[in-house]
């Protein structure tokens, strides 16, 4: 195997990826040298960025360098002791229609310049195109494919099979099975440039879950052209383990400053707010009053430093298994992030088959996107599927959380555990406790410490639709089992009437009896009253 998985988190994955020159930890940002115009060094990317690999377009030095990357080999002609990857010139078809070089001799080319990861020249779909068109590249990205295991005479590079069909779904998926069947080690999700670029991020969630979930899922996904930093988090909790920018260059030649929430213009800044090693010694008003190539040099060097520092907080994310909450904080920060984030309930069930069920840390739960998280998704799919209250359980008490956790441990439940084996110590088993609860929805007690029923923080009181999301899990939780009647503990200040009137409904339905009580109530003798009216009315006779 080429790529081992260390650490996972949603679709995310901190991995190493083997090459010939070395092992690459994922996620991982290949930044795109273009040696006609390169504001950093390869040599100082590597020294002084810490990057260990980079990313370089083969047609371009096949046209402008010819044989001179053959004769030195790519590593020494760029001047780089790193991994080094090379795209084929697909962007350039893209962008000009056509390039001067065959499928084949892109291949043979790559090769003799010894790269340590090369890609096949496919055609990419692009953007604003017929479906017909869509499938042409499709079909041709395919027979490319096919023929490089004819072409290729080495064993010690690794080749990235790209994924096209843009955004026709079904020719994404047709794409990504096909290429899948066939033995590369790395593939690669084409046109998303242009999607990118016009903001389209729900789009590239489709395409993106659509490749993931039709591909190999143990070969990692390149993702070209990821651009900036805001996006990196959603691209790899979506599985993207691997891209490519030259955003960093691109944007300082027109005086952009990056940031992880977005870009400003130089001459807007009146403060760096960024305490990198080339914002910490100068003002915004110095830099630009320096010389075009050094002011573009400063810009490049922060771009870069600000996508790398991104990728490392995503990479503790992963680590502390917080990356949903960093993602949370990303996505609130731009429309059309926030808007492809809602996206991902589409795909949670995929999400939550693949993520982990357990963490190192709790989780925060703030509002109803929350919903779509692997952790609530799991214990809505088990409780339906595995679950099944005590045999002997006739009737249900249902508790409102508290602050306390687990609940079991509350004084609220102790007390009134206490006062129910006092008053009903012979029917204990009739009764089952549960506790409704954001996010979760029902909890039975002798689940509560599971995680992470038990290790979450949630925002009280909840939104209106997680509200309504506790009130139709719970009622749908009292329309599967088989209580003959359910007692509730209302506690209007979290919850108003949603639940209420939800548990209220089901028991209707099913002809069983309902009873509700605020929860300053609880442990009290009304309690005890309503519990044995309850027994009585379901023909048991009263303890009294």
């Amino acid at each position: 195997m080429t790529f081992e998985i260390r650490e996972r988190d949603m679709l995310a994955r901190i991995g190493r990826l083997k090459t010939k020159s070395g092992e690459i930890e994922t996620p991982l940002l290949f930044p795109v040298v273009n040696p006609n115009v390169q504001p950093i060094s390869p040599k100082r990317m590597r020294e002084v960025f810490g990057c260990n690999a980079l990313i370089t377009n083969a047609y371009i030095l096949k046209k402008r360098f010819g044989d001179k990357p053959i004769e030195k080999g790519v590593h020494n002609f760029l001047d780089f002791n790193g991994v080094v990857m090379t795209d084929s010139g697909a962007y350039q078809i893209l962008v000009y229609g056509d390039i001067e070089a065959t499928p084949k001799e892109i291949v043979e080319y790559q090769e003799r310049i010894d790269a340590d990861i090369a890609t096949i020249l496919d055609l990419p779909t692009g953007w604003k195109v017929s479906k017909k068109y869509a499938e042409n590249t499709v079909r041709e990205t395919l027979k490319r494919a096919k023929e490089l295991f004819q072409t290729k005479t080495r064993e010690d590079i690794l080749w990235v099979g790209p994924i096209q069909g843009g955004k026709y779904l079904d020719l994404v998926a047709e794409s990504a099975v096909k290429v899948g069947e066939l033995p590369f080690q790395i593939h690669a999700l084409g046109s998303p440039t242009e999607v990118m670029e016009h903001y389209r991020f729900d789009v590239l969630v489709d395409m993106i879950m659509t490749a993931k979930m039709n591909m190999p899922m143990e070969r990692p996904l390149h993702l070209f052209g990821a651009g900036h930093p805001f996006m990196f988090t959603l691209a790899v909790a979506l599985g993207c383990d691997l891209f490519d920018s030259a955003a960093y260059a691109i944007y300082a030649r027109e005086n952009r400053y990056m940031t992880e929430q977005g870009t400003s213009r130089l001459n807007e800044l009146e403060y760096f707010p960024c305490a990198c090693p080339k914002c910490s010694k100068t003002t915004p008003k110095d830099v630009l009053e320096t010389p075009q190539n050094e002011r573009q040099t400063f810009l490049a060097e922060h771009n870069l430093y600000t996508c790398l520092t991104e990728l490392r907080r995503i990479k503790n994310a992963i680590k502390e298994g917080r990356l949903w909450e960093h993602l949370k904080i990303r996505a609130n920060g731009h429309p059309a992030l926030l808007q492809a984030l809602k996206k991902l309930k589409k795909y949670e069930d995929f999400i939550e088959r693949h993520s982990p069920t357990t963490k190192k840390a709790g989780i925060f739960f703030f509002d109803s996107l929350d919903l779509a998280r692997p952790e609530v998704v799991r214990h809505r799919k088990r409780m339906s599927e595995r679950y099944t209250p005590p045999k002997k359980a006739e009737l249900l008490i249902l508790m409102p959380q508290i602050q306390m956790k687990p609940f079991h441990k509350s004084k609220m439940f102790k007390e009134t555990m206490k006062l129910l084996k006092n008053k009903f110590k012979s029917q204990l088993d009739n009764i089952h406790v549960c506790f409704y609860a954001a996010p979760f929805g029902v909890i039975p007690i002798e689940l509560d410490e599971i995680y992470p029923l038990s290790q979450h923080e949630t925002m009280m009181p909840p939104d209106m639709e997680t509200r309504e999301y506790v009130a139709n899990q719970t009622a749908n939780y009292i329309s599967s089992t088989s209580y003959k009647a359910v007692l509730m503990l209302h506690n209007p200040e979290n919850w108003n009437k949603s639940v209420l009137n939800a548990c209220k409904k089901a028991c209707s339905k099913k002809n069983i009896r309902f009873k509700y009580l605020k929860v300053e109530r609880a442990r009290s003798k009304t309690m005890l009253k309503e519990i044995e009216k309850l027994f009585n009315r379901n023909g048991r006779k009263s303890l009294d």
